[in-house]
């Protein structure tokens, strides 16, 4: 037997030197891949307000329409126009659209595709039914309209 016991030796620190590093490219990674607004509206919204609603489930399938007053009137006038990924497009336009929006989805999804009609409170039901029609040309059948929840009085 040994007349000198051996000391247990302190674990080294754990270096902290790489951590800013990694929190900035967290940070980084983060600020790179959300996704804050996906369409910048070119027309009015204000929403009708409704007594029942429901969540959708899987967004992935859903495209927008919106419908309402040009924001910038000098320039499209002041009769409601259609808006559909940041362009303002005409009801024969409609169809096309529809159909690219299609080819984005998954070949399994693309008979699944939602159209969500987020339409200004003040337009007339005249263009609706023109896009409403439009979407029955192009096959699109299920449609949304978008609106808030009513306040309670």
């Amino acid at each position: 037997m040994s007349k000198f016991a051996k000391k247990p030796k302190p674990l080294p620190a754990v270096s902290t030197a790489s951590l800013p590093d990694i929190v900035f490219m967290l940070l980084f990674f983060f600020m790179v891949t959300t996704v804050l607004r996906e369409q910048d509206l070119l027309v009015e919204q204000k929403i009708p307000q409704a007594t029942q609603l429901q969540k959708l489930q899987n967004k992935t399938l859903i495209s927008y329409i919106f419908i309402g007053k040009p924001k910038n009137t000098g320039l499209y006038g002041s009769e409601p126009r259609i808006q559909a990924n940041d362009v303002l497009i005409g009801t024969p336009d409609i169809v096309q659209w529809v159909n690219q929006e299609r080819d984005l989805l998954p070949e399994a999804d693309r008979g699944l595709i939602t159209i969500s009609m987020k339409v200004d409170k003040d337009v007339k039901m005249g263009p609706v039914s023109d896009v409403q029609t439009e979407l029955r040309n192009a096959d699109a059948r299920r449609v949304l309209y978008a609106s808030s929840t009513k306040v309670p009085n």
